[in-house]
Parts: C-alpha cells; sequence; structure tokens
C-alpha cells in the first residue's frame, strides 16, 4: 500500500517562495474551498507533477513556476511503501529530480528518464493513467474511465489487476521471437554457405585424385618432350661449332690479304709513278738533240745510252708490274675467300645463338613443369589435411543444423507462450474472473447513489447499460449527473481492486469540483455518506466551491490571493 504523508510546494503556479504545506494523514474527510484563481486545486497538479513529471491539468511544464519568481519552483511528496519511507523531489529552474530511501539518497541512473521508469515501475508501482483514476476525479481536465479509448480502458484494468506484466512479458517474447527468426535466418545462411564449402572441397578432392596423376604423367611427357629438343639443339651446336672450327681454320690461310692487298696496290702505283717518269724521260732524249733549257748540244753517246737505259728499266719495270697484277688478282681472291668465310661463320655463330635461346627457354619451361609436378605432388601428399578441412565443415554443418533445429523450436515455444500471453490468452480470462466483482461493485455503489441501473463491463470493456425507464442506453445518453454519479462508483470500485489487489492500494482520495456542478443536493448527499461511511480507508479531499458543505468534513481548507500569491488560511 502506498501512504502519502504530506506534499509542499513554493514557487509552483500561483504559490510564492514560502512552502504550502499538506498533511494527507491528519483527517479522513477534508474540504478545500476558495475562490477562482485562489489555488486550491493546485495540490493536483502539484501531485502529479512530483510523481509523474506531468501536471494533472493542461499546463505546459515551463508555466509551472510561478510567473513572479520565476525560479526555485520545488514540489516534495513524502509518502511509505510496504515499511519504506519515500521522499521525493522535483524542481524547476533549477532543474531537480532527487528520491530518497529511508533518508538516503536513491542511485541515480545517467538519464531521468530511467530514474522515472524506477519511481513508476518499481516503488510506486503504477503510471500516471492508473493513478488518476484510483486517486483523482476530476471535473475540467480529467478524462473518466468511460470517456477512454478501448485501449486506455484496458491499460488501466491491466495495472489494476496486476497484469501488464503479461503484456511486458509478450512484448519481451515477441522480440526474443524476432531475435530468434533473425538468429534462424543467419544460421540458414551459414547452413547453405557450409553445404557450398563441402561441395566446393569435395570437388577439389576429387579433382586432387583424379587429375594429379594425369597432370603428372603429361607433365613428364612434355619435359622428355623439351629435353628431346634441347638434345637436338645441342647436336646442333655441335655440328655448327665443328663447321665454325672448320672454316676458322680456312680463314686463317686468308686472314691478312686485305693488309697485303693495300700495300700491293701502294706499290703498284709507285711503279707506275716510274713508269711515267721512265716514259717521259725515254719521250725527251728521243726528241731532243740540244737541251731546252741552256740550248747546248747534247751529246749524241749520252743521249744514246740514256735512251737504252730508260728503255731497260722500262722493260723490268714492266716485267715488275705484271708480276704485281697477277700478285693483286691472287689476294684480291684471298680477299673474297676471307668475306664469304666471315658471313658463312657469322650465319653459323647466329644459328648457335638460336639454338642457345631455344635451349634457355626449354629449360625454363622444364623448371616450371618440374615445380607443378613438385606442388601437384606435395597437393597429393596432404591429402589428409584436404580431408580434415572437409570433415570440420561436416561437423561444423551438423552442429549447425542442430543448433537451427534447437532455435525452431524455441520458437514453437515462444509462438506458444506469445499465444497465451496475447490479450485474448490469459489476461482475458483473468479479467474474465473480475469482470462479475467489477460490475457487481460498480452497480453497488450506483445503488448507494439511488442510481438504479445495471451497468455492465463486457471483456472488451465496452458498457452495457440496462435502465428500468429505457433499453439500450449507453454512458454518452445519461445526464451529466448521471455520468459524474457513474465515474464515481467507478472510482471507488477501482480503489476496492486495488485493494483487492493490493497492486496500487493508497491512503489518497482527491476529487475536484465533483459537487459544483453535476451532483444535485440528494446525489451530494447520498455521496457524502459513501465516503464518510464506505470509504473509510482513505484520507479524503474534496476540493469545492460550495459553502454549505463545512460541517459535513472533518478539516476545511481554505485558499486566497494574498498580494498576488496563493496562500493557504488556517
Amino acid at each position: 500500500m502506498i501512504t502519502f504523508k504530506k506534499i509542499r510546494y513554493k514557487n509552483f503556479l500561483s504559490s510564492g517562495n514560502q512552502f504550502t504545506e499538506i498533511d494527507f494523514q491528519q483527517h479522513h474527510t477534508n474540504l478545500i474551498i476558495g475562490t477562482n484563481g485562489a489555488g486550491k486545486s493546485t495540490m493536483l497538479d502539484a501531485l502529479t507533477f512530483v510523481l509523474f513529471n506531468k501536471p494533472f491539468r493542461k499546463i505546459n511544464k515551463p508555466q509551472l513556476a510561478n510567473a513572479t519568481n520565476e525560479r526555485d519552483c520545488l514540489v516534495e511528496i513524502e509518502f511509505s511503501v510496504n515499511s519504506r519511507d519515500y521522499l521525493v523531489r522535483r524542481g524547476i529552474k533549477p532543474n531537480i529530480f532527487d528520491i530518497e530511501v529511508n533518508g538516503n539518497p536513491l542511485h541515480k541512473e545517467a538519464d531521468d528518464r530511467a530514474n522515472q521508469r524506477i519511481l513508476e515501475e518499481s516503488i510506486l508501482k503504477v503510471n500516471y493513467k492508473s493513478f488518476t483514476q484510483i486517486v483523482i476525479l476530476g471535473s475540467s481536465t480529467f478524462v473518466p474511465f468511460m470517456q477512454l479509448t478501448t485501449s486506455n480502458r484496458r491499460e488501466v484494468i491491466e495495472d489494476l489487476l496486476d497484469i501488464r506484466i503479461f503484456s511486458a512479458m509478450n512484448s519481451l517474447i515477441k522480440d526474443n521471437i524476432r531475435t530468434k527468426k533473425e538468429q534462424i535466418k543467419s544460421l540458414d545462411i551459414k547452413k547453405d554457405n557450409l553445404k557450398d564449402k563441402m561441395k566446393m572441397q569435395q570437388e577439389f578432392i576429387e579433382e586432387l585424385e583424379s587429375r594429379g596423376h594425369a597432370n603428372i604423367d603429361a607433365n613428364e611427357v612434355k619435359i622428355d618432350k623439351l629435353l628431346d629438343e634441347e638434345n637436338s639443339y645441342m647436336l646442333s651446336n655441335e655440328d655448327l661449332n665443328y663447321r665454325m672450327e672448320t672454316l676458322q681454320e680456312q680463314m686463317n690461310d686468308v686472314t691478312g690479304a686485305r693488309d697485303k692487298l693495300s700495300k700491293l696496290n701502294n706499290l703498284k702505283g709507285k711503279i707506275s709513278q716510274k713508269v711515267a717518269t721512265i716514259t717521259k724521260e725515254h719521250k725527251f732524249f728521243t726528241e731532243n738533240t740540244v737541251c731546252p733549257t741552256c740550248t747546248q748540244d747534247i751529246e749524241e753517246e749520252f743521249r744514246v745510252n740514256r735512251i737504252s737505259d730508260v728503255q731497260n728499266k722500262a722493260q723490268e719495270l714492266k716485267k715488275g708490274y705484271e708480276d704485281l697484277e697477277e700478285t693483286i688478282k691472287f689476294e684480291q681472291e684471298r680477299e673474297r675467300q676471307f668475306n664469304s668465310l666471315s658471313k658463312e661463320i657469322t650465319k653459323l655463330t647466329h644459328g648457335i645463338s638460336q639454338n642457345n635461346t631455344r635451349i634457355s627457354l626449354n629449360q625454363r619451361q622444364i623448371r616450371d613443369l618440374e615445380h607443378e609436378i613438385q606442388t601437384i605432388t606435395s597437393n597429393l601428399q596432404n591429402r589428409n589435411t584436404e580431408n580434415e578441412k572437409l570433415e570440420q565443415f561436416k561437423d561444423n554443418l551438423q552442429k549447425t543444423i542442430e543448433y537451427l533445429s534447437d532455435k525452431k523450436q524455441e520458437i514453437v515455444h515462444y509462438d506458444f507462450a506469445y499465444s497465451l500471453l496475447k490479450d485474448d490468452g490469459v489476461k482475458t480470462k483473468i479479467i474474465k474472473k473480475y469482470l462479475p466483482f467489477i460490475n457487481q461493485q460498480v452497480n453497488r455503489y450506483l445503488q448507494m447513489m439511488d442510481f438504479y441501473i445495471n451497468f455492465k463491463l463486457d471483456e472488451e470493456f465496452g458498457e452495457t447499460i440496462e435502465s428500468p425507464i429505457h433499453e439500450n442506453f449507453s454512458y454518452s445518453s445519461f445526464s451529466e449527473g448521471e455520468k459524474m454519479r457513474v465515474d464515481l462508483a467507478l472510482l471507488f470500485t477501482w480503489r476496492e481492486v486495488a485493494r483487492l489487489k493490493n497492486s496500487v492500494n493508497t491512503n489518497l482520495l482527491i476529487m475536484d469540483e465533483v459537487f459544483d456542478s453535476s451532483l444535485d443536493g440528494f446525489g451530494t448527499e447520498e455521496f457524502l455518506k459513501i465516503i464518510r461511511y464506505v470509504i473509510k480507508d482513505a484520507n479524503i479531499f474534496v476540493i469545492s466551491h460550495k459553502s454549505d458543505l463545512h460541517d459535513k468534513f472533518q478539516s476545511v481548507i481554505r485558499f486566497e490571493k494574498v498580494k498576488g500569491f496563493s496562500r493557504m488560511m488556517s
């Protein structure tokens, strides 16, 4: 049970810089009165603000701070739950949110929203909507149960019956189902990948075994062929080298012909010059008897002897020139032989070079083939390793299939739990169990207020109303006073349900202006009887404008505006 003890607030709405404190436990029935704007309803906003961080009325949060002082807005509330004393403090400008347990600060999370969840889910165990349905009945901005949507009605009932946990569980199960399905999808992909790897590994092993030896044999045949070609090239080189040696020996015989020929041609030129000189001298002595230079007679004997000498020299030079011509022809032939041999040797050298290139290429191909044979042989020798890889793939596949089967089985279990926890599952059965009690209590309180109708809520929280006067009546067909009676009956019923379930049972009941507009005089008297004699476990606070109710309550609290600030008067 939540036992509210005190609330105090300052700089909150129209309240000033001094704390306004209200004791929730001092009296059973309390009347709060005051003129419009005096601040009598401020307690409602302060109560919901400090507990749920939102006012009861439709007021923006920044507007809660007093417009005059504009800061140090603070609300504190003291209450106990299960022998633990709590103090909750919440403020604006500066922002404050503190929770104390038995005088010690509660460990705060980094996020105020997380602290708010702790307050609602772990301490109060009630949210704003349910709290207002069983603790507060207001006439201005409050939305009564009968005016809530079907989903919101369900939330209120589930909170009162402590079955919201099933919705939370269902949500968790739904998330788990989604997670499991994602895991199954991933496992299916993994399974397919492992199957592909197994297939590829099996094909690799089969290819390794089926083609390995064939490839080795084929490469060995290629190597033999290359070796034969290499041997052929080497034999060809031997022949070419032999021919080159023979030609080289022949070249030795004609080596130097070019130099010798050059010398002979020089000698030939010199002889030709001498022949020309002798011929000129012979012509001079033959044609001249007198010296043309000194005009003296040339002696005849000298002239004849000179002619004879010149002729003899001419004969000698002629003979030498002819011999030289023969020698030159011989050397020219030797030079031609040298050139021919040189060309042949060059051709043979080129052939040897080509053969050597082919030999090198064949040797490189042989090395590549031998390396390939070595690799294939190594792979064949490592078949066990590849088989181990295959077995590992098989083992992983089997484990994946088993894990996948487990996840699918978990999905089956989660689906079953999900079907149980849906709105039409366990929750509906529990609600069915309590619906007769709820309907009985509502009608009991209606009869206490002399409102004789048969009110029923169904499993979908729709109402059926049977009236002695009208058939197929509905809540919306009632007058405002009749609606108020239904709202009050539901409020009291929710408190009975809460007490029965001990979920949100509390000592506090606040009603805002329920007497001022909707209840006539007769209804007011009946209602006062209810809160005086029936609702004995609650401290009741009634906010009203009516001045004729003072003697009906144990305590009267008056609010007035003093110098622009709301103040509680004793």
